[in-house]
């Protein structure tokens, strides 16, 4: 789905249809709310002729909400239009390796309710614990009848046309129904989506970072538990023939560096995720699936090595560079690869920006080609622990705002 920039769109003529007048519409009114009927036919460069039957169509599908008048210098004050989102819900869900949040959100993005529960080490049973919260959660807040589907954010790859997860290596999961399951447990639509994608659509879609630059051409690239990135370019995301596009957390460094929770070596992911992070600080060998369970069992954090970092200790403060190398070398890649006109850094390890940016921007400048692709704008996101949860519920707001498909 492509979304309309509401700086720098095409209005519909006689040739095209109404449909994507009457979206561009929906999205003015979302992006600039409160506006009036006036304020949107000079935006649209219309007469308020043609804005207003398209706005009671709007009213009409429950999309578009009347409110307060507004001022006016002369004659009768204008009527003031609102996207309708208070009363339209979703339940987000962003499943990682140790823990699995839930969010009920409004259309705005709003947060009502979050819950936390530790995901099970089996995907039938972690289906049986959302259907069991979902449930509760829409009860507390007599939120059934307002619910609009789910969104479900997870770690791996990810078939858009069945919603199976393909192959989730932090998880150890393969080919597995999610989507299938849980629509059959919660009796609500549910959209499934890999978390680097979800987080580009977090971007785009709910009001936060990238989305105030307009659906141009960026990367998300999130550092966690794995390591992936959203793509954009043109305002769609790119997904690749099989939907597996974006796996650049699976492009090797090195072929015969740590071993990789995928089944390879040397992978990116393998120096540059949160383990990873924490066993170079800790002078610990990622050299088996185990090696990564023994690392988790430290309970010892990314934040626990940047809090000692800003604390003095050299040792932290070595291994928080040596991963800024090791990201600006992968980005290097993503750059070289796509020419993105940004790059938005996401997870725990942004929010050491001040520790990790030298030597990120040295290895970068180090392995592009131009001068141009080396001054490519790499941007940290500050530590959301939201940010997955937002792109969940964007994958159950988005398909309304979208560009409309035509032909």
């Amino acid at each position: 789905m492509r979304k309309i920039d509401p700086r720098n769109f095409q209005r519909a003529t006689r040739t095209t249809t109404k449909d994507i007048n009457r979206q561009i519409v929906l999205n003015l009114v979302r992006e600039y709310q409160p506006i009036s009927r006036a304020d949107l036919a000079r935006r649209m460069e219309v007469a308020r002729g043609i804005v207003t039957p398209l706005v009671n169509e709007l009213i009409e599908q429950g999309l578009l909400v009347e409110g307060a008048t507004g001022a006016s210098a002369r004659g009768r004050k204008p009527t003031l239009l609102h996207v309708r989102a208070h009363d339209r819900l979703a339940v987000a869900v962003d499943v990682r390796l140790s823990e699995t949040q839930l969010m009920l959100t409004d259309f705005s993005g709003r947060s009502i309710a979050t819950e936390l529960l530790a995901t099970p080490p089996r995907p039938e049973e972690l289906v049986e614990a959302l259907a069991a919260r979902i449930a509760r959660l829409l009860e507390a807040h007599s939120a059934a009848g307002a619910c609009e589907g789910v969104g479900l954010v997870v770690p791996g790859m990810v078939d858009r046309a069945t919603g199976r997860l393909v192959n989730a290596p932090t998880l150890g999961w393969r080919d597995v129904d999610l989507r299938g399951a849980l629509e059959a447990a919660v009796g609500l639509p549910v959209h499934v989506e890999r978390d680097a994608v979800a987080c580009a659509l977090a971007q785009m879609w709910m009001g936060q970072g990238a989305a105030s630059h307009g659906p141009d051409s960026f990367a998300y690239v999130t550092f966690s538990d794995g390591v992936g990135a959203g793509l954009v370019m043109g305002g769609h995301v790119v997904r690749g023939h099989r939907d597996a596009a974006g796996e650049f957390g699976h492009i090797p460094l090195s072929l015969d560096g740590p071993a990789c929770l995928c089944g390879s070596r040397g992978c990116w992911e393998a120096y540059t995720s949160n383990q990873a992070v924490v066993a170079r600080y800790l002078g610990r060998e990622l050299a088996t699936r185990e090696s990564y369970a023994e690392v988790r069992a430290t309970r010892f954090t990314v934040a626990d090595v940047i809090a000692r970092a800003r604390a003095g200790d050299p040792a932290a403060r070595e291994a928080l560079e040596a991963t800024g190398r090791y990201i600006g070398l992968g980005l290097a890649a993503i750059v070289n690869a796509l020419n993105p006109a940004r790059i938005i850094v996401g997870g725990e390890i942004a929010s050491a920006w001040e520790l990790i940016r030298p030597p990120l921007m040295a290895a970068l400048a180090e392995r592009t080609l131009t001068q141009g692709t080396a001054a490519t704008p790499v941007i940290p996101e500050p530590h959301d622990p939201q940010t997955r949860l937002r792109g969940a519920a964007a994958l159950v707001v988005a398909p309304v705002f979208a560009a409309p498909t035509i032909g």
